[in-house]
């Protein structure tokens, strides 16, 4: 495997910057998060490649720059609170992190959540809180949110979701079925959702445990 930083900046330099991710927040936190940490050691030489990697209960990884896109879209500032839903390995959880002030990441998956938490705390980050339950429920617990970043494509979205974020806050999700999806960039606006479509992409199913 290439030397851990010099992919990190090659990942960042040729995947992010020359295909448009311009947010210097989030390409600073894709250089300092160290991707290989979240991947099963047999894929660890295929960390920085531009695709996404299995990881266990039929889950990936995502490509790091639908990854980038996403982060961008959100436009976080260090005093935001942060739903994500898929907490998968860990890793965009740790990118959320370094952008924001609180992550609370809902993982359907136990092993998966479990692995997340582990390695987390093993990296220092200690504003973050990972759940294991229904993604699409939320946690209205600790909401309102200022951002909800969705790492699973829902058919629709889901309105528990949008009643969660603030007046002003955004949500990033991907929405289709498995063959079609498109990310849908939505800003609650006088208590509305306002919605734009932006790249089309591939996520696995966002599932409840209500279907």
């Amino acid at each position: 495997m290439t030397d851990p930083t010099t992919a990190r900046h090659l990942m960042v330099d040729s995947q992010l910057r020359a295909r448009g991710v311009t947010d210097p927040r989030v390409l600073d936190a894709m250089l300092r998060v160290p991707r290989h940490e979240f991947v099963p050691g047999s894929l660890r030489a295929e960390a920085y490649d531009d695709h996404p990697l299995p990881i266990g209960d039929d889950q990936t990884i995502s490509q790091p720059y639908v990854v980038a896109v996403m982060l961008e879209l959100l436009q976080l500032i260090p005093t935001d609170i942060v739903l994500e839903i898929g907490t998968g390995s860990g890793y965009v959880t740790a990118l959320l992190a370094e952008l924001a002030a609180q992550v609370f990441s809902i993982e359907r998956h136990r092993a998966l959540a479990s692995n997340a938490r582990t390695v987390l705390a093993a990296m220092g980050y200690a504003n973050v809180h990972v759940f294991t339950g229904d993604g699409t429920l939320g946690l209205p617990a600790h909401a309102p949110f200022d951002a909800v970043l969705v790492s699973a494509a829902a058919l629709n979205v889901p309105p528990t979701l949008l009643s969660q974020l603030r007046e002003g806050g955004c949500m990033v999700i991907p929405v289709g079925s498995l063959e079609s999806q498109q990310l849908q960039f939505i800003r609650m606006m006088n208590g509305q959702p306002v919605i734009s479509l932006r790249d089309s992409v591939r996520f696995v199913p966002l599932i409840s445990d209500r279907d």
